[in-house]
């Protein structure tokens, strides 16, 4: 067990039990009674070199005994959550550790200590959990933050951070948030999703996939593209696990959260000022430095600034096969921001300059989306074929078109190519890649 957790055992004593909105005062009183007294039992000295998965069994029988003699409404099922709900407070994340055992759960947002929401299958519900107060919530925002050697306060009021299981996780808390501490978690699986996973789930259709495989493997440089909660990480991932096993792969994020399967792999994070103002490690830096370790592939978790100059210069000079997220609603739309960014970045340039810069660099834009349904689908795959006058050109490839919504409220659309033959061709022909041409015609009626 770590230090880290020791002293939390030791500064427990007070701290409420976890809560839930069904309890009475008198169970919330006795759940903390019963919380004080559990740690009296703890002989720190013997459990300091223990996991959670060890401790737990133990410390539920010294729970259901000390629940013994006490006139309790409870049966024994209830005892046993009961003492679950201690545990998790002690050793855990208090009430999000049940909504983190839920497989299903994509995304989980507390907006403030009494309401808490969770995302399956696209819907948002209201989740049966609930923070004791303010100070309880900002306990266990400062236990995750800590972890990965961050901090949050009022003169740093906003965070990203990881959790252990990798989830994305991100607080935002007074003064800033008026009505409470705010945290927002996306969730990613254990297994990471495969090639096969989005093909089943209708996101891409084979034929997609076998061109996007061909773009990894043979170099090119891409750029997905898509909003808030549309999967980007997700296929990220998937696109990664077409790199070549003896490629080294470098991997730059704010908050790590990528699970490439290769195993070179160099992973970069980050790193906020601290409380000084000093220290700070921003993604450009990160960059920069990467370079300078022999990379075969860079990928940047997300692209947000002036980082992005390096990385199109990375491009431009021999680190072909990069791959990089934004945010954006169309790839014509994700152009014109990195224009803003490389122009943020580089100062004096003119426009043309810039539009070059990005015309020469990028390959292939994967346009990600969100339906109503709250399903995923790659909308778009565009190649980027260069500068025609002062304006990028592009060519659509592959687009995905709404139809309709049936009752049920599916999304009913057809995935279909625009039959060009890409530019790229080409090199992936020079890679010993051989696509049919028919599949640039490809149709299918989801």
């Amino acid at each position: 067990m770590s230090t880290r957790l020791i002293d939390r055992i030791k500064k427990a004593k007070g701290a409420p039990a976890p809560a839930r909105a069904t309890h009475s005062p008198e169970l919330w009183q006795y759940k903390r009674e019963l919380h004080a007294r559990l740690i009296e039992t703890l002989d720190l000295s013997a459990i300091q070199n223990r996991s959670r998965e060890e401790l737990e069994p133990e410390l539920r029988v010294t729970l259901l005994a000390l629940m013994e003699g006490r006139e309790l409404p409870l049966g024994p099922k209830e005892r046993e959550h009961l003492a679950l709900e201690i545990l998790d407070e002690l050793l855990g994340l208090g009430p999000l550790e049940p909504l983190l055992r839920l497989p299903n759960v994509s995304d989980i947002l507390i907006n403030g200590p009494d309401l808490i929401f969770v995302e399956r299958g696209g819907t948002l519900e209201e989740a049966d959990a609930r923070f004791h107060d303010d100070e309880h919530l900002m306990r266990i925002i400062n236990r995750i933050v800590s972890q990965v050697g961050r901090r949050v306060d009022e003169s740093n009021p906003m965070v990203d951070a990881r959790l252990r299981d990798g989830s994305r996780f991100n607080a935002i808390i007074p003064p800033l948030a008026l009505d409470g501490a705010m945290v927002s978690i996306r969730r990613f699986g254990r297994d990471p999703i495969t090639r096969s996973d989005l093909i089943r789930f209708g996101s891409v259709p084979e034929e997609l996939m076998k061109v996007l495989e061909a773009c990894v493997a043979a170099r090119l440089n891409v750029l997905v593209s898509g909003g808030t909660g549309t999967g980007k990480t997700t296929l990220l991932n998937v696109l990664s696990s077409f790199i070549g096993p003896r490629e080294r792969v470098i991997t730059i994020e704010d908050a790590a959260e990528l699970q490439l399967q290769q195993r070179h792999v160099v992973r970069l994070e980050t790193r906020p000022a601290n409380i000084e103002g000093q220290g700070e490690v921003t993604c450009r830096d990160l960059v920069r430095n990467a370079l300078r370790m022999r990379p075969d592939r860079i990928i940047v978790g997300e692209i947000r600034g002036d980082e992005a100059v390096d990385m199109l210069q990375a491009m431009n000079t021999g680190h072909e096969g990069s791959i990089c997220t934004i945010h954006a609603n169309s790839p014509r739309h994700a152009l014109r921001r990195l224009e803003t960014m490389v122009g943020l970045g580089l100062g004096n340039i003119s426009d043309r300059a810039i539009r070059e810069m990005i015309g020469d660099a990028l390959d292939v834009i994967i346009q990600i989306s969100r339906l109503q349904d709250g399903s995923r689908r790659v909308s778009s795959i565009t190649e980027v074929t260069g500068m025609e006058g002062i304006v990028i050109s592009t060519q659509e490839l592959f687009t995905f078109r709404q139809r309709t919504i049936e009752p049920d409220g599916r999304v009913r659309g057809t995935f279909s190519g625009g039959g060009l033959r890409p530019h790229f061709a080409a090199k992936l022909v020079a890679y010993g890649i051989k696509l049919s041409p028919e599949i640039y015609r490809f149709r299918m009626d989801v």
